[in-house]
């Protein structure tokens, strides 16, 4: 389990973060979102101690973290961070032996997960010759080859086509499913809300709103749609939001039931579908940002 609890840090007179926390459980994919600058890379940067924070604390397993448990962490950065001109099997030999590997366990390791990857006809490349999208495949290998015990990804499924965000989801999940927590940030929320467990969402360096997806998302104004043609039956506390040939969006503002709307409609008239309207996290995501 790794906790982030009450973390500040300034940068001059701004305040990147403001208390900011949440915890990411074993098993759990974390999806960790926020406009650009709301303090999601700094977070993970003083998790990984790259940055100093000026207070609160990082723990895994509930020991604050240092040098040594650093290790069982592995990273991917949103700007990628190997070496161009280098094989990139190499590569992951050279990190898999930072991590206390031997040079063995670090090639068995490299093949494996560029074999998974896709790549394992790629192994004697050089980065710069593989696509970017390849490239980004490469990186997640990095992160991978020490077998880590927290996956900390930020912003892992940036340039991918559908296909490598598949892999890479299928990858992530797999982890996951081997008690690993997992939290990546992402601007892409339809992944976030496929991949996710849980979500939190953080603006001016803090927490705004937290929970599983279906949580999150019942947190957006109540709404039904109607499916009739009649008009102007509404009743007192609902608003009209949305109006097609056959269909009625209500969006509901007072104590006033489901069936209290469905049996005005049905007075005026057929109905021939009725629902709520659940947002989806990017509308939600909107919404909590700009409050």
């Amino acid at each position: 389990m790794l906790e982030i609890r009450d973390l500040t840090k300034r940068f001059g007179d701004t305040l990147a973060l403001d208390g900011m926390s949440f915890t990411v459980h074993a098993g759990e994919i974390y999806g960790f979102v926020g406009s650009n600058g709301a303090g999601k890379s700094t977070t993970m940067r003083i998790a990984l101690g790259v940055l100093a924070k000026d207070d609160g604390e990082v723990l895994l397993e509930g020991t604050p973290l240092n040098d040594d448990s650093r290790r069982r962490i592995g990273y991917m950065p949103e700007e990628r961070g190997l070496y161009g001109k280098e094989k990139i099997l190499d590569q992951l030999i050279f990190l898999g032996k930072l991590h206390g590997m031997s040079t063995v366990e670090a090639r068995e390791s490299g093949r494996s997960l560029l074999e998974q990857l896709g790549l394992g006809e790629r192994l004697d490349d050089k980065l710069d010759d593989l696509s970017l999208g390849n490239q980004q495949r490469v990186q997640l290998a990095a992160s991978l080859i020490h077998d880590p015990d927290v996956l900390i990804l930020d912003e892992p499924f940036s340039g991918l086509d559908p296909v490598a965000v598949q892999v890479m989801s299928e990858m992530l999940i797999e982890r996951a499913n081997r008690g690993v927590p997992v939290v990546f940030s992402s601007h892409q929320l339809d992944l976030v809300q496929r991949l996710c467990h849980r979500v939190g969402i953080v603006a001016h360096g803090k927490m705004v709103a937290e929970g599983t997806v279906a949580e999150l998302r019942s947190r957006g104004p109540l709404r039904y749609a109607v499916g009739t043609t009649a008009r102007e039956w509404y009743p007192a506390g609902t608003t009209v939001v949305a109006t097609s040939s056959d269909t009625v969006v209500l969006e509901v503002h007072a104590d006033i039931s489901d069936q209290d709307i469905l049996h005005a409609a049905l007075a005026q008239g057929p109905v021939h579908s009725f629902q709520r309207v659940v947002p989806d996290l990017n509308d939600l995501f909107k919404e909590v940002v700009s409050a």
